[in-house]
């Protein structure tokens, strides 16, 4: 039996898109194998695919890893982890239909007219299917190791998505903040979209629902473990923000990434997590769209690339037909 609820006033009738992380770390971050992921997921009907974001790890980490269940990051360092955008610039050159999003980039390492520069240089060159999942970082190691400051990363954060609406909008472009400053600066190509990139807020806290409300085209985050109805009760949060700041609140939508494992056999249902047969998470992600997801980002949670292979490809044929009924 389907869960039922009572509606949210956000709610929106839309089939659920559905995106997949590909294995940019670790063994299995090759070109071949980056290919084959990335037509494949094509090919099986995916919506979109999904780069992580990460520029070094540190040999000794104490900053708490917050989407793990010890704290403890997942990534040894003593493996490869690509460059994001430039993987999904290749991976553009080798698909046709599906968006290409990152999750996320972590705006308070980089330079804005840097990274913004080669965001839409990677829009334009795929026509317009990047997704720009954008975030303030958590690993003080890394902001140490890039000479980039920690506790006003929050703010710097903001301060660049100004400043990215300014680049996408002027022709002249100008601007003096707190930490950022330039004067009648060209910038070309501008984003084919008239709002631009879309722009999605990760993040899981007031602060990232407010960002996400002020300036974002979606509220994006990622929870391990959170049942659906608390989902959108959070998410009422950025609607609110949004409102405050003159905007109207369906101009934020809810997506979110998510851990999945697909099994053989059925497992016993919790409502916070995506586990289970193919038949089983149709219901299971249901009850997400039903909450008012409307993009889904999901991480196989399987260690070997092959396992994790299988169990998309699983999914691909026997779930994805339903959930787009």
């Amino acid at each position: 039996m389907r869960h039922t609820r009572t509606p949210f006033p956000f709610e929106r009738s839309h089939a659920t898109k559905t995106g997949v992380f590909l294995p940019i770390s670790g063994r299995a971050a090759t070109p071949e194998t980056l290919r084959q992921a990335a037509r494949s997921a094509e090919d099986w009907g995916f919506d979109s695919i999904w780069a992580a974001d990460r520029i070094i790890i540190p040999w000794r980490i104490d900053t708490p890893y917050p989407y793990g269940k010890d704290g403890a990051f997942i990534v040894p360092p003593d493996r490869p982890f690509l460059d994001s955008l430039t993987c999904l610039t290749f991976l553009a050159a080798c698909t046709s239909r599906v968006e290409l999003g990152i999750s996320v980039l972590v705006l308070p390492y980089r330079q804005p007219l840097v990274w913004a520069k080669i965001a839409v240089t990677l829009d334009h060159l795929s026509e317009g299917r990047f997704i720009l999942g954008v975030g303030v970082g958590w690993m003080e190691e890394e902001f140490r190791a890039l000479q980039a400051p920690f506790e006003d990363r929050g703010r710097r954060t903001d301060e660049q998505l100004e400043v990215l609406r300014k680049l996408w909008s002027a022709e002249h472009a100008s601007f003096s903040g707190e930490f950022y400053e330039f004067e009648d600066v060209a910038f070309l190509p501008k984003p084919p979209a008239p709002r631009g990139i879309p722009v999605w807020i990760g993040g899981e806290g007031r602060r990232a629902q407010r960002r996400a409300g002020r300036y974002g085209d979606a509220w994006f985050p990622y929870f391990v473990r959170i049942e659906p109805d608390e989902l959108a009760a959070r998410f009422e949060n950025a609607r609110r923000y949004a409102e405050e700041a003159g905007r109207p609140p369906d101009a934020v939508h809810l997506n979110c990434c998510l851990p999945i494992e697909v099994t053989r056999d059925p497992v016993p249902q919790e409502p916070d997590r995506l586990a289970g047969t193919p038949a089983q998470l149709v219901d299971a992600i249901a009850r997400y769209r039903s909450a008012g997801v409307e993009h889904m980002a999901l991480q196989f949670m399987v260690p070997r690339w092959p396992d994790r292979l299988e169990q998309m490809q699983r999914f691909a044929e026997e779930t994805l037909p339903h959930i787009r009924t």
